[in-house]
């Protein structure tokens, strides 16, 4: 315990493409990102370490901002891990940014937020560049209504509605900090920021949200489903692919601070 406490925690900002990977949690026999982050930091240090997350994303999802720590007895540099663990990650991992913290820090329980975006591309034409980050609705989308209907979601509230299966002891309530849909061009973007969310809650209150844009129903009939609390009563799910982590937030007063982190 003693050796392990003389350890170095390092944090890391990674990015990546979660198309080809069935999550962030390592699975056996299946491609993950937390599988390839430890065999790159196996080649580099030569230590067998586990990777914590911030978020264990579904399979598909794509991230920007994600945060993860491990411990390491290498004497290697900071900013060494950026472009030491870049060179044995596949391309579509990429580690942005590299610090340190205490050993009681933890990425997951210490984050105080996770903020997530959902692209949308609004066109009959399917997307040639990006499609796999985009969720392609051909019919026209009412990107007003659907920024309306979102504010219903901010606040605290039994989101079961917006759970396809629950069959655990844990609260269905969550609390949402922000919420909104805006139009640029051919993209929507739905954001959405809170302190966690309930498994697949962020893709189907975007399938809501799309029955809102094409006018299936109406933001009266959104509140309902809300105030229902009925299992799988939104969606249908959209596609994991146009939902991204951008960004995992944590107190101003944490030892954890981006501007102070290598690149």
């Amino acid at each position: 315990m003693e050796l392990f406490n003389k350890l170095r925690k390092i944090v890391l900002v990674v990015e990546y493409n979660g198309g080809r990977y069935f999550g962030f949690q390592w699975q056996k026999e299946q491609p993950t990102i937390q599988d390839e982050l430890e065999k790159a930091i196996l080649k580099l240090t030569c230590e067998e370490r586990r990777v914590l997350a911030a978020c264990r994303t579904d399979t598909g999802v794509h991230a920007r901002g994600q945060v993860v720590s491990f411990r390491t007895g290498s004497k290697l540099p900071v900013k060494a891990f950026v472009s030491g663990l870049n060179h044995y990650l596949p391309r579509d991992i990429s580690v942005l940014k590299a610090g340190t913290v205490s050993a009681r820090f933890n990425v997951m329980k210490d984050a105080v937020s996770r903020e997530y975006r959902y692209l949308m591309l609004n066109r009959r034409p399917r997307a040639s560049l990006g499609n796999d980050m985009y969720y392609h609705v051909k019919a026209e989308l009412d990107a007003g209504q659907m920024d309306l209907a979102s504010k219903l979601l901010i606040g605290e509230h039994d989101f079961a509605s917006f759970v396809t299966d629950w069959d655990r002891e844990e609260s269905t309530v969550r609390t949402i900090y922000d919420a909104g849909v805006q139009r640029e061009g051919d993209e929507i973007a739905f954001h959405v920021r809170a302190k966690s969310f309930l498994t697949h809650q962020v893709r189907n209150m975007v399938g809501t949200l799309v029955r809102v844009g094409t006018g299936k129903i109406g933001i009266e009939e959104f509140r309902n489903i809300l105030e229902m609390k009925k299992l799988s009563l939104a969606g249908p799910t959209a596609p994991a692919y146009g939902l991204c982590l951008m960004k995992v937030i944590y107190e101003e007063n944490s030892e954890f601070k981006y501007e102070n982190l290598c690149t």
